[in-house]
């Protein structure tokens, strides 16, 4: 088996966790390659530092791969879309982070994840992805994300004025400071802030989620993930945000956009007794009585 460790650096990881990662890959002769980043912090304490394969981008990684682990937060899950692409690598993820919807993992449950991968006794989800088309370039060789796709204002900018059309037909005018489209796995994320509902990972859907809607008749809306959704702008700006995920574009008033569901999924790896429904009680604290 051959496995990739990824992790953004810093302090979010101690190098510590990382070495016992390595350590417990080693016992159970999995061959992990190590993202540079990372290794630069732990090299010094490698036995065998110069024999230890590093990787640093997404053309380092191929088919070979039967596993990527994420050490950090969600953020950092995210990160590994973009690595990963199509190339079909299950993701685990590892929580060093906060809350934790995908990196559900506790760093506690290090030995139990790798006797999971060792034993091959583990679930794979695949994951929905959305992507966007415009008529300038946008967001280069990865036009896709995992959780959502958002349209903003600037700054302290004005509200502005989103004309949003569902397979070509109007849906709505919305006057507010920006617009969310998530996948069922983003509905957890910034939608949920926003007042959107959760959607199931495999519900086939999008749910489009306007942010601070000046009209307080607007709700979040559920669509198939079938539809194609565009937009004009409006605004008193010559310019606006647009992101996936995490990463951000700069784009102008007259830009052209669309989105639809992505070619490909993303492949997440859980172990076998976690399921959707006891990240949400868990992480969302449901059924617990918060007083005490």
């Amino acid at each position: 088996m051959k496995v990739a460790i990824y992790s953004r650096g810093g302090e979010s990881v101690p190098p510590a966790d990382v070495l016992n990662l390595m350590e417990e890959l080693k016992k159970a002769k999995i061959g992990p390659v190590i993202h540079e980043d990372i290794f630069h912090q732990v090299s010094h304490a490698l036995v065998d530092a110069e024999l230890t394969p590093t990787f640093k981008h997404s053309n380092d990684l191929d088919d070979t791969f039967d596993c990527l682990i994420s050490l950090g937060g969600d953020g950092t899950l995210l990160d590994t879309v973009t690595l990963v692409r199509d190339k079909n690598i299950p993701v685990l993820g590892i929580n060093f982070g906060r809350l934790g919807f995908l990196a559900s993992l506790g760093k506690e449950n290090i030995q139990a994840a790798v006797a999971a991968l060792n034993n091959r006794s583990f679930v794979v989800d695949r994951r929905t992805l959305i992507h966007v088309d415009a008529n300038i370039p946008l967001f280069g060789e990865t036009p896709y994300a995992l959780n959502e796709f958002v349209i903003h204002k600037r700054d302290v900018s004005p509200m502005i004025r989103i004309h949003t059309y569902l397979n070509g037909e109007i849906l709505n005018n919305y006057w507010a400071d920006g617009l969310i489209v998530s996948t069922p796995t983003g509905s957890t994320g910034y939608s949920l802030s926003c007042n959107g509902p959760v959607l199931f990972p495999d519900s086939g859907s999008f749910v489009i989620t306007p942010v601070a809607p000046h009209n307080l008749n607007v709700r979040p809306i559920v669509v198939s993930d079938d539809s194609i959704i565009s937009f004009e702008l409006e605004g008193r700006a010559d310019q606006f945000i647009c992101t996936m995920d995490s990463r951000k574009e700069i784009i102008p008033r007259q830009v052209q956009l669309a989105v639809k569901k992505e070619d490909f999924t993303i492949s997440l790896v859980r172990l076998n007794e976690k399921n959707f429904l006891q990240t949400l009680r868990e992480k969302l604290a449901w059924g617990f009585d918060t007083r005490n």
